[in-house]
Parts: C-alpha cells; structure tokens; sequence
C-alpha cells in the first residue's frame, strides 16, 4: 500500500503540469487580454472610446511590442509557459498585471480570509450532516424524516449563490438582522473583543448558510442511504439474532461501514480551506480567494489566475489521496495493492 501512495504521489506532479498547460495555453489565445485591456485603457483615456481596434489608436508597431513584452506576450506560448514553470518551481507565481505586486503576497494576504470559512463551513457541515443522516435513516419514513427531506430537497435544489442573493436582500437590506456585506466592519480594530466577536458572527451567518447549502444536503443524504444499506445486511440481522439491542448493532456494526462513503468526500473538502467560493465572497463583498479569482478573471490577470488555479490544483490532488488513506484506514477490507 505503501507503494500505492507513493506513486499516487509522483502522479501529482504531471497532473498538476498538464492542468496548468491546458490553462496557460487557453489564456494565451483567449480575446481581451492584458495587452488588449491596456490599448483599450490608453484609447478611453484620450476619449476615442469608441473604437476598439489595436490599430489607429495612436500607437507605433514598436511600442505594442513593447507592450506585448511588457506582460510577456511576445514569446510562444510554450516558451512562456516553460518560463512561468521554472519561476513557480523556484516559489516565485510572478506579478499581477493589474498591481504590480507579487501575486504570492495577494493570495497569502487573502488566504485568512477564505480559510475562516472554509474551516467553520467545514466543521459545521459534518457536525450537522452526519448526525442528521443517522437521525434520518433510524427514523426512515418517519414525520421527522419527511421534514427534514423537504428542507434538505428545497436546499439541494437552491444554488449557493442565489440564496446569497436572497438572503441579503431579505434579511439584510429589508430586515436589517445583518450587516449587507464584508468580512467585518470598518470600525473592527476600534472594537472591544467581545464586540470584535458579535461583528464577526453577523457578518459570518449569512455567508456561511450559502457556503453550507450544497453539501449539507449531499452529505445528509449519503449517510442517511448509506447507513439504511448496512442497517438491511444481513450481518445486522445476525447481531440482533445473538441478542444485541438494535441501538448497540448500529452503533458497533453499522455505522462504522456507513462512514466510508463519508471518508471517500473528506479529503475532497481540504481545497474549500483556501478557494473560497467566486459569486458568494462576490456577492457578500468578501476579500478572500474567491473574490480574488472572481476580479482576476473579469480583469484577465492571468499571473493572479494561474497562481490561485495552482494552489487550488494542489490541495485536491493531495485531498484525493487523503481520502484513499481515510478509507483503508476506515475500512481493513480496502488495499491498493
């Protein structure tokens, strides 16, 4: 098994190779660039703001190759790649076109920020889910059970981010039970710590309800099957024959075996830690990962994109191999021999 893991390993560093090629690329011929964006910028500032073209705006052919060299833009596209390859291999993700500032220092400087959530969301989501699903599933076509299914079917059924929307414009923008966007307020510093806590919380609640509505109705749901599937095996049956009470039979049999399809999705949840999520953070004007990415790819910051594409590329890579782990360890019957 050993060897499995090590070769699952050594696979993260082609994958992670060919996810980034295939990007790069595509950000190399996609229309409206850097370049593009600058010509554009230079042409509405002396007020010709109807045109669009690269030629007639007052430019020489030798000063769109400077700007083309400027953002790297007059190289193959392989050539700057392998470039760019050799940088991040020495710890370096460039500069932002837009900035000018190390694109490592702007996704560090968020990464707390997406953390906080990714975390809690995190937490939250198995805290609840699991022991909703074992509620589900020893309760089945219950009342309880026929509640609860409407809620978590009308939550799966909602996107994160029109929730979003529906929250901040019920609860904060008519109620005003909560802060209409931020991670906290501008005043925080000046704040005592406890006040620092309750402005933290308001301003969390919301976003994390959008944050936790995909998963906790897909883990709610498959715990719930999950643990029905071994409740109906027939070694339940055998342990309640020999005597065992059924609370005793979930909880020693079934249950440990209902955990592994949990198990396979666990390692998955470490790349939600720092990628945040674009239209929510955008929505609730969150400065983290996700609202990050969101304006690099409206602004075609491609340093920015390649380096929040790494970083993410990363974590579930090794969350895969996480979750492998998790479930040989879960389960003594799985080897990856």
């Amino acid at each position: 098994m050993k060897v499995y893991f090590l070769k699952r390993l050594l696979l993260v560093i082609p994958t992670l190779i060919g996810i980034t090629l295939v990007v790069f690329a595509i950000t190399r011929f996609l229309p409206g660039g850097p370049v593009e964006q600058a010509l554009m910028q230079g042409q509405m500032a002396d007020g010709e703001t109807s045109r669009t073209s690269t030629e007639g705006i007052g430019l020489a052919p030798g000063q769109i190759e400077q700007l083309e060299s400027y953002y790297g833009f007059d190289k193959p596209w392989y050539a700057a790649y392998v470039e760019w390859l050799g940088q991040v291999v020495q710890g370096d993700l460039g500069r932002s076109y837009r900035y000018q500032v190390p694109v490592t220092s702007m996704i560090l400087e968020r990464m707390p920020v997406s953390a906080y959530y990714g975390v809690i969301t995190f937490i939250l989501t198995y805290s609840i889910c699991v022991p909703l699903g074992i509620l589900k599933a020893i309760k089945h076509r219950t009342h309880l059970d026929g509640f609860t299914s409407i809620v978590v079917f009308t939550g799966y059924a909602i996107p994160g981010y029109v929730l979003a929307a529906l929250l901040l414009v019920f609860f904060a923008f008519q109620l005003e039970w909560f802060p209409t966007g931020g991670f906290v307020s501008p005043d925080f510093a000046h704040l005592s710590f406890p006040e620092q806590v309750k402005d933290l919380v308001s301003h969390s609640v919301l976003p994390l309800v959008c944050y936790m509505i995909g998963s906790f109705a897909f883990l709610t749901l498959l715990m719930k099957n999950s643990l029905l599937d071994n409740l109906a095996a027939d070694y339940m049956r055998t342990a309640t024959a020999k005597g065992l009470s059924f609370r005793r039979s979930v909880f020693r049999h079934a249950l440990r075996n209902s955990l592994i399809p949990i198990a396979t999705n666990f390692g998955n949840a470490l790349s939600i830690f720092v990628a945040g999520s674009f239209l929510i953070e955008k929505i609730f004007s969150i400065d983290g990962m996700g609202l990050l990415g969101y304006n690099s790819l409206m602004e075609r910051d491609y340093p920015v994109v390649m380096g929040i594409l790494l970083i993410s590329s990363i974590l579930l890579l090794i969350g895969n191999i996480l979750s492998d782990m998790l479930v040989a360890s879960v389960d003594p019957r799985v080897r990856f021999d």
